[in-house]
């Protein structure tokens, strides 16, 4: 039972079709598994849950170092790129003919079934340490949003000149430890009224940053920022500017990003017809034009409210003292959001390791052996593993607790393998576009170009943690 924590729609149910049992074959797809019920609605509400995330926190300041006019033009083309290579990965779904061919349950049987080889270890790679760079991304975002409760709290009764200084190590041992007994529950991330959680929490902190933004423009009397973003003076010398304008364009990816869970959302879509695929487009192209206008909104009123000085994260950089009880509910919803999310991420690299560890030793009851106790199903193995899994991000987050960096770093480095290569690639193989014709060479163009962009991004990154680490003493939080 082990192997499938996690990964319960990765056990086809097994049904006999006897004379008594025949009509038990209207209930199931043609694969076997129950009959999918999801629509172009629920689809597109999948998608919108999954792209805003916390990543919408960092577009203000992503957007002033870019300025008015190279801002929000990088967000339209990083929709425009996100939206045409996931209708390109919807078409990879079934391998073979768009309404029978074999099913796709994931990112990584896509590219088994299409590419093979060792494009799926390098896919592999990537998505695990794309899943664990988000683990770490999120310990670090819950702990500043938690540390702002606590600051709001203490502006208010003590004035905004006190510096309210604490660290934030506490706060992500206390992540640390929720996420320790959340792990331990089997399915966690299959649990239904989670995404609806998540989906109210992640609308509820941004409405709330928007509307902050909005109010405080009002107040300004009139927008902030310049067409060429942040000046080059004191505070930021010219290298500094390039670096920050990279990192933002990994912020921007970073926000972005869902490719990597495409095909499972698409395997939720009732069968043919239309077919899976044509639905998909169709989501993708509501969801990823809703996304766009709500990051638009978010990203533009905070620079029109901050200028030059938006903060990396807007609702704990204190760019607002008040209403302190309205950020408050901001941070709470940011920090419930996150609980889920760490779980949602990271329990594929649970039943990935899980997998393989029953694989290579079935008869050890260190690995197989389960008590169940109340919600939690507790195993030696998963009790050892899981809790080091979450020790080992956990300190690390401490280690490095540059919450925009580490944004713009991983946006940056899962942008192009996993939202452009890939798809691109299984496209090519599965239309069978031929090699140097216009389509072809306007898709590798496309490709070479993201790669370009991705790298840059990545290196803005990591010129700025460097830059960042030169001042700053690990733990002190």
């Amino acid at each position: 039972m082990a192997a499938h924590i996690g990964t319960n729609h990765g056990a086809p149910m097994e049904v006999s079709v006897e004379a008594g049992n025949a009509g038990a074959a209207e209930w199931l797809d043609d694969d076997g598994r129950p009959r999918r019920k999801g629509t172009f609605w629920t689809a597109s509400a999948h998608i919108i849950t999954a792209v805003i995330g916390s990543g919408v926190l960092s577009l203000a300041w992503a957007i002033a170092q870019l300025g008015w006019v190279a801002g929000p033009a990088a967000m339209l083309l990083f929709a425009f790129v996100t939206y045409y290579t996931a209708t390109l990965l919807a078409e990879c779904y079934r391998t073979g003919d768009p309404e029978t061919g074999k099913r796709n349950y994931t990112y990584m049987d896509a590219v088994r079934s299409n590419l093979g080889g060792a494009k799926v270890v390098f896919c592999g790679v990537i998505q695990y340490a794309n899943l664990v760079g988000v683990a770490i991304g999120y310990t670090i975002a819950s702990s500043i949003s938690m540390k702002a409760i606590r600051r709001a709290g203490c502006f208010h009764t003590n004035g905004h000149a006190d510096p309210c200084n604490s660290s934030s190590i506490p706060y992500m041992i206390l992540f640390g430890v929720v996420q320790i007994l959340f792990s331990q529950i089997p399915d966690f991330d299959q649990i239904w009224w989670l995404s609806i959680v998540a989906a109210v929490m992640s609308f509820t902190y941004s409405s709330i940053g928007l509307s902050l933004g909005i109010a405080q423009t009002i107040s300004n009397g009139g927008f902030k920022g310049s067409l060429t973003g942040i000046s080059i003076g004191a505070d930021v010398t010219s290298t500094q500017k390039i670096w920050h304008s990279l990192q933002a364009f990994g912020d921007i990816a970073f926000a972005y990003s869902f490719s990597n869970i495409l095909i499972e959302i698409q395997d939720t879509i009732k069968a043919p017809p239309p077919s899976e695929s044509k639905v998909m487009q169709k989501a993708t192209r509501l969801s990823v034009a809703t996304t766009t206008v709500f990051y638009m909104l978010c990203g533009c009123m905070g620079y029109a409210a901050f200028g030059d000085a938006s903060p990396d994260n807007l609702l704990t950089g204190f760019g607002f003292y008040e209403p302190f009880w309205l950020l408050d509910v901001a941070n709470v919803a940011i920090v419930v959001h996150l609980v889920g999310a760490y779980q949602v991420f990271c329990q594929p690299i649970f039943a990935f390791v899980e997998r393989r560890a029953n694989a290579a030793w079935p008869d050890s009851a260190f690995i197989s052996r389960e008590v169940r106790v109340g919600p939690f199903a507790l195993s030696l193995f998963r009790l050892t593993w899981r809790t080091a899994f979450v020790c080992v991000t956990t300190v690390v987050a401490m280690l490095l607790p540059f919450f925009g960096n580490v944004v713009g770093f991983l946006g940056a480095v899962s942008f192009w393998p996993l939202t452009v290569y890939f798809p691109v690639e299984m496209y090519i193989k599965q239309r069978r576009v031929p090699r140097g014709s216009t389509k072809w060479i306007s898709l590798q163009m496309l490709s070479a170009g993201c790669l370009i962009v991705s790298i840059a991004a990545a290196v803005g990154s990591i010129a700025d943690v460097i830059d960042a680490l030169k001042v700053y003493r690990p733990f002190s939080g």
